[in-house]
């Protein structure tokens, strides 16, 4: 092991080897789920946080000059970049690839640990965070599945009532309302004339308890629900 933690032929080609199955498994693992970042782009991003290790290695053996690990500190905060481009805000304001992002982060983590030779770190995290990926997504969904809290997208026709009586009819049916957050307004021309369309994001906490699914069926009988939907 300590031939190979120095910088030589063998040692390169270890490293760039487990670079690409580390950074291939988590990438196999966001392509089954059709996510914006797949399998190459983890093990670009995975290989190429260990090249710039093994490059701070050979200057700093090299020349003997230099920090050996100042360009993998780059490497960590630049990759911020690559996975804010994976976060999407959608228009109703639901956020996803976050999980992608991170595991972006934790994969080009990873590549800095196999470029400086820190095999056991690397191999350890590299499956616990493919564990984390796939086997707690489970976990996550039957967490969320079950929380009193829901956040809620909601078109509210303000042409058949008005927000503060849905509110009220919230509270009626034993319901908390926060985070009330309303987008522009829309107007809809039909046959019974111009419609005006309140689009509202929202946080609901039943003090009942209920599946997710009776939570969206009670609000969507309230008067002026035109369309709701769980973010």
């Amino acid at each position: 092991m300590e031939y190979l933690r120095e910088l030589n032929l063998l040692s390169i080609i270890v490293r760039v080897v487990l670079a690409i199955l580390i950074g291939g498994v988590l990438g196999i693992e966001r392509e089954r789920k059709n996510r914006p970042a797949g399998f190459r782009t983890y093990i670009l991003v995975c290989l190429g946080a260990a090249l710039v290790m093994m490059t701070n290695q050979y200057v700093y053996l090299t020349y003997e000059i230099g920090d050996p690990v100042r360009m993998g500190a780059q490497v960590i905060s630049g990759i911020g970049f690559l996975g804010a481009g994976t976060i999407i805000v959608t228009g109703r304001n639901k956020i996803t690839g976050i999980t992608t992002a991170a595991s972006l982060w934790a994969a080009a983590c990873s590549g800095l640990a196999i470029g400086i030779g820190f095999y056991e770190g690397a191999v350890t995290c590299g499956v616990i965070i493919v564990f984390i990926m796939s086997g707690l997504q489970k976990f996550d969904v039957w967490t969320r599945k079950h929380s009193k809290y829901m956040d809620l997208y909601i078109d509210y026709n303000c042409g058949k009532g008005s927000l503060g009586e849905f509110l009220e009819y919230a509270r009626d049916n034993h319901f908390d309302v926060s985070n009330i957050q309303m987008s522009q307004n829309e107007f809809y021309h039909n046959e019974k004339g111009k419609q005006r369309i309140l689009s509202v994001t929202m946080t609901v906490m039943s003090h009942s308890k209920r599946t997710h699914s009776e939570v969206i069926d009670i609000l969507s009988k309230a008067k002026g629900i035109q369309y709701i939907e769980e973010l």
